[in-house]
């Protein structure tokens, strides 16, 4: 591998990462309070939707995990600056929750079911047919169909979920059009990030435990990667990727050091 610059700034997954089931993984708290003490800008990555930054802040520290909220980025406020970039002022058909709503409010789209500019569908416990049925004909009508993340199943205590991307296949099916995606592994996620806390990809790593979404959106945007064995991907499965991680470790605990 060729000789990189030092790490400036780190971006990190959150489930499978630091977090698993809702307990912290070993050394997440000691790599967090490294990079407080560092001073080294940061963000704590997630694909979920469904929360505000003030919530995942609030889930976080009663965990033990202190990330403040300034340093949490989600996938729906990339797709919220990724809107307001394309279309400021516009309106939006929305499938999801508060994360997702407010990410939208805070930059003055108008949410209605009337003509909307977009459809976007994001993360929800509560996917109902009646939403997905009008998402599909207003779609049809002339909507642009944007989705924050292609996840096809989120963690849970009892298994799998059926998540954005899952959703997203089936109004694809009935519409013929394909959403675009904003969260990772969308480099878009990572570039907006980076800009939030006035950083760079040449001096900036990405911690990750899936190689399709974590690892290829850190490749893609130029950034040193960091495979943790912790969550997704096991080490069998490396080898079927065309594409490789900088580095593969055990576990967040084995990179405390490289702060």
């Amino acid at each position: 591998m060729a000789d990189r610059r030092p790490i400036e700034s780190w971006l990190t997954d959150m489930d499978g990462v630091l977090i698993h089931e809702g307990v912290p993984i070993p050394g997440a708290d000691a790599f967090i309070k490294k990079l407080r003490e560092s001073g080294k800008p940061f963000l704590v990555l997630t694909n979920n939707s469904m929360y505000t930054p003030r919530d995942l802040h609030a889930r976080l520290n009663r965990m033990g995990l202190q990330v403040p909220i300034e340093n949490i980025w989600t996938s729906a406020l990339a797709t919220a600056k990724f809107l307001d970039d394309q279309r400021p002022g516009g309106s939006a058909y929305v499938i999801g929750e508060a994360g997702l709503t407010t990410a939208l409010h805070d930059i003055g789209y108008i949410l209605t079911d009337h003509e909307p500019d977009y459809v976007v569908l994001g993360e929800t416990r509560t996917y109902s047919f009646e939403a997905m049925t009008k998402a599909v004909r207003l779609i049809n009508g002339g909507a642009r169909f944007i989705c924050t993340n292609p996840d096809e199943t989120g963690p849970s205590t009892e298994g799998p979920l059926p998540a954005t991307g899952a959703v997203a296949a089936l109004i694809t099916k009935a519409t013929g059009r394909k959403p675009y995606f904003a969260g990772k592994p969308n480099p878009l996620m990572m570039r907006t990030g980076l800009n939030a806390i006035g950083a760079h990809s040449e001096t900036s790593a990405m911690i990750g435990d899936r190689m399709d979404t974590d690892v290829l959106a850190g490749i893609e945007a130029g950034m040193q990667t960091f495979l943790v064995l912790t969550g997704l991907t096991r080490p069998g499965q490396i080898e079927d990727f065309p594409y490789r991680p900088s580095k593969v470790v055990d576990s967040i605990a084995g990179l405390v050091d490289l702060v």
